[in-house]
């Protein structure tokens, strides 16, 4: 039996990358997995190679009129919903002085209020049965990295609702945690394009993290082996955190 057996669970940004590893591992422990994202034709296609037990709707986890379908479609199609992992987010380097007040509020947006908006809207599908988010933040959640304003802002911010509402949710038996991974080989990031290579030497595990490793982290604590497990944040970045060599 899989850890998920019976379950349903939401991923949002799951056509690429981290969510699509999240997706993957999810599916192989038998949930019944719902791929969120607005890259139709990735999430289409995952969604086919995944089986019967995916499917794929679209989402831009920015508008809130979309999560209320996404919520009223699970609920009528798949009658429950035990596992929320707010995946989806945007990354721009700039530094204050270069960065405009649009492109500050864009990430803010996606990656804050987006993260917002889904504990929002899937709490009436979890309240009587109970269930699991889990907010994606980041390292940059934690600590300050020149030109990650925007970024930092929003990451940090996911750190802080997690907290809030595995309080206000806890009476319901809804348990949140936030994961904080590093950098990260995933498209989003490009590691190779960005030139990053160089920074491994410093770090104390010598080399960039892999999306399967946030996956992991991410289906323990949505599972039941997790389940004192609340209002944490759990760090997957190779100990980058911890200092530089």
């Amino acid at each position: 039996m899989g850890r998920f057996d019976d379950r349903v669970v939401l991923v949002t940004g799951a056509a690429r990358g981290q969510g699509e590893a999240e997706a993957r591992q999810f599916v192989a422990e038998g949930a019944t997995v719902v791929l969120a994202d607005v890259r139709d034709e990735l999430g289409e296609a995952l969604a086919a190679e995944l089986g019967e037990r995916t499917h794929y709707r679209r989402l831009d986890v920015a508008d809130e009129a979309d999560w209320a379908a996404m919520v009223g479609w699970i609920g009528e199609t798949l009658g429950r919903l035990d596992v929320l992992v707010n995946n989806a987010g945007i990354f721009r380097v700039a530094l204050i002085e270069d960065m405009t007040l649009e492109q500050y509020l864009r990430i803010v947006t996606v990656n804050q209020v987006g993260c917002w908006l889904g504990m929002k809207a899937v709490l009436p599908l979890m309240k009587d049965r109970g269930g699991s988010i889990v907010n994606i933040s980041s390292v940059g959640g934690q600590v300050g990295y020149a030109g990650m304003s925007a970024y930092g802002a929003s990451k940090f911010a996911v750190r802080g609702m997690t907290k809030v509402a595995a309080i206000e949710f806890g009476r319901h038996g809804i348990r949140v945690n936030s994961v904080h991974p590093g950098m990260i080989d995933t498209p989003m990031i490009d590691i190779a394009r960005a030139g990053a290579e160089s920074m491994w030497a410093a770090y104390p595990t010598a080399r960039p993290g892999q999306p399967e490793e946030v996956a992991h982290l991410v289906c323990f604590l949505a599972s039941d082996e997790a389940s004192y497990c609340n209002g944490a944040e759990f760090v997957v970045d190779g100990g980058s955190s911890a200092g530089h060599g």
